[in-house]
């Protein structure tokens, strides 16, 4: 059982996040600028879960929204960074405004709360903070820079926080779920048979919140794409790209 935060758990693989965690007997409390579905789960859960309504754009939200979590719950043992924004045109028709957009909420968001819960977990001498990061991130993907560079900048912050915070006890971890039939990835160019489930996924990160490994995954097929990944990042970002064109081509 533990205390455990998230930011942007209203729908897709953080709502099931959410169910799966609860289920499992955990405490959890969700920051989103909408929180109806989680409201829905305080029938079953009552005390157990704490809807908040917050930004991942704005500094003074998630600080209210953590100060609550540690007033409701005394602690927090697991803090996730699971709001995202994903645009879906090329560098060419994408404006800075739009890159900076992007960066706020997937990027800077995931830094305000880092900040925000490191000084709980230092005094505590304890907690785990996780992104939820993407493999574009990793390798890159056509239309869709904005998203995959503010990843690739998540996954250098969980390494260079997990360096300075080891000595209080703290670690840092990265979800890497696969491509998922949600509401952000709905502009991908990939038909929704190719698409992961949004439940199976997040209930299966649920299911590994303590995995000790710094990227954790769904399940053990994802972790050796995400592997793969890794060692290759060019070349399969260009291939995904080449098979994603071949799709949209096929259906003009």
């Amino acid at each position: 059982m533990a205390n455990i935060l998230i930011v942007g758990a209203n729908q897709g693989i953080g709502y099931y996040l959410t169910e799966r965690l609860l289920e499992l007997g955990n405490f959890v409390a969700v920051l989103d600028i909408r929180t109806d579905a989680v409201e829905a789960l305080k029938a079953k859960y009552q005390k157990a879960v704490l809807p908040v309504i917050a930004d991942a754009r704005n500094l003074s939200s998630i600080e209210n929204g953590v100060r609550q979590a540690v007033e409701r719950f005394g602690t927090i043992d697991i803090a996730i960074h699971n709001a995202c924004m994903c645009t879906f045109e090329g560098e060419k028709d994408t404006d800075y405004e739009t890159y900076q957009k992007v960066m706020d909420i997937n990027y800077f968001g995931a830094l305000r709360l880092a900040k925000t819960v490191l000084p709980y977990m230092r005094k505590a001498k304890k907690g785990r903070i996780i992104f939820t990061s993407s493999g574009v991130g990793v390798t890159g993907f056509f239309n869709i820079s904005p998203y995959a560079a503010s990843k690739g900048a998540i996954e250098s912050l969980a390494k260079c926080l997990e360096i300075e915070n080891e000595e209080y006890g703290i670690s840092l971890h990265l979800f890497h779920p696969p491509l998922t039939n949600t509401r952000s990835a709905s502009g991908i160019p990939i038909p929704k048979e190719f698409k992961a489930e949004a439940k199976k996924v997040g209930y299966g990160l649920a299911e590994r919140i303590w995995s000790k490994k710094f990227v954790i995954c769904h399940c053990a097929s994802q972790a050796a794409q995400v592997r793969f990944c890794y060692r290759h990042p060019l070349y399969i970002g260009k291939m995904m790209t080449k098979a994603a064109r071949r799709a949209v081509g096929s259906k003009k």
